[in-house]
């Protein structure tokens, strides 16, 4: 992977990243497609028009059902969901966490749940996991964590913590063993590592500093936005990113609103995912340039708009013809109707205009760096944000 910085403003970077499956450029925000498809009816070809640039999948839902075995038979992710582009998966770690109330057992070998599906017992531990996204043959693995709570204790913390370490290690021995294969489905993944810490600065820094020195590809920031607040997790962004290597991509994981992403690339992150885009689409709420609208409300019922002027997604402006000009789109109104009637196309909808709008927010953030207008553009995008959500 190369990645090259192209823009810079105080700790903000915008880079322009080099992978096997193509070209990123960051700040990015990944769709997320967690058994290899977006909620909400959206497909590949879907993702191309509102300018997705990477996919991200999740390996336990991917072992569980269809089966990354069966996935490697197919040709691997890509092949399967006909997509060119990068794809970024992620470990199964955040399952250790998610499902803890499954009768979860964590250990040095790894750790055992019960499917969520079924209720079979799986054991997941770093090899494992890179076996998995090495049959999925994904462009970028992301290395098996444990996510602790962000509130729990410091006892608890501290040895989950170099575990993961201990972990890590054992991720890029068996990443750099997979990769040696012959018949490897991508003998060029990489591998991110994860830093974790709960909201104990002093813990978060040391296990920063400690996996910078694996030199690996890039560095993520795992277990926030799981029940802390947006305080402590900025606290964490500026006590954690300034130690994590500046000439290689930064990841927040699961996060999140637009003012959320604003301050984290504020504080260097480049890279992010989040459900909040679809699942929102799917409820009907809808982001706007002037605000959140919820279309179930009576207001819409007549208003014959497009969920946004200006907008290029096919949900506002439709699809692009021949001669260069536009279906046009559907109106608040349609899609309102299309809600309440159970239609499923109305939540499609609605999740095709929010992943534009995500999108397109990191286009302009992107611009902002490199064109050294990051602050003004900072500063009037959270004052939006802040009288939207006054």
């Amino acid at each position: 992977m190369k990645y090259e910085i192209k823009g810079q403003c105080g700790r903000a970077k915008s880079a322009h990243v080099e992978t096997v499956h193509g070209v990123i450029e960051t700040p990015v925000f990944m769709n997320v497609g967690t058994v290899a498809a977006i909620k909400g009816g959206v497909s590949t070809d879907d993702l191309r028009l509102v300018h997705t640039q990477v996919e991200l999948s999740n390996t336990y839902h991917l072992h569980v059902r269809t089966g990354d075995k069966v996935i490697r038979e197919l040709g691997g992710l890509h092949r399967m969901m006909n997509w060119d582009k990068p794809i970024l998966t992620d470990s199964g770690g955040f399952q250790v966490y998610s499902l803890a109330k499954t009768g979860r057992k964590i250990r040095e070998e790894g750790v055992e749940f019960r499917s969520h599906i079924d209720g079979r017992r799986i054991f997941m531990g770093p090899e494992e996991s890179m076996q998995i996204q090495s049959n999925l043959g994904s462009t970028i693995a992301m290395a098996f964590d444990e996510c602790p709570p962000a509130l729990a204790e410091r006892d608890y913390i501290l040895p989950s913590v170099e575990r993961t370490t201990r972990w890590l290690l054992r991720c890029q021995a068996e990443m750099d063993r997979l990769n040696s294969l012959e018949d490897t489905l991508n003998p060029k993944q990489i591998l991110f590592g994860i830093n974790q810490g709960g909201v104990l600065e002093d813990i978060r820094v040391d296990h920063a500093k400690r996996i910078t020195e694996l030199d690996l590809e890039g560095y993520a920031v795992g277990g926030l936005a799981v029940g802390e607040s947006h305080e402590d997790m900025y606290r964490i962004l500026d006590a954690v990113v300034p130690h994590l290597p500046r000439h290689k991509p930064t990841y927040l994981m699961g996060v999140g609103t637009p003012e959320n992403m604003i301050q984290a690339v504020d504080r260097g992150i480049d890279f992010f995912d989040c459900v909040f885009p679809s699942r929102n689409g799917r409820h009907g709420h809808v982001y706007h340039a002037t605000g959140k609208l919820n279309l179930w409300n009576l207001a819409y019922e007549k208003d014959m708009r497009p969920i946004e002027e200006g907008c290029d997604c096919p949900a506002c402006k439709g699809i692009r013809k021949e001669d260069g000009t536009y279906t046009g789109g559907f109106s608040r109104a349609y899609i309102r109707h299309l809600l309440k009637a159970k239609e499923m196309l109305g939540m499609r909808l609605c999740v095709l205009h929010n992943l534009s709008y995500y999108n397109r927010l990191m286009v302009e953030m992107r611009n902002a760096i490199r064109e050294n207008r990051w602050e003004s553009w900072k500063t009037e995008a959270l004052y939006k944000l802040k009288i939207q959500n006054s």
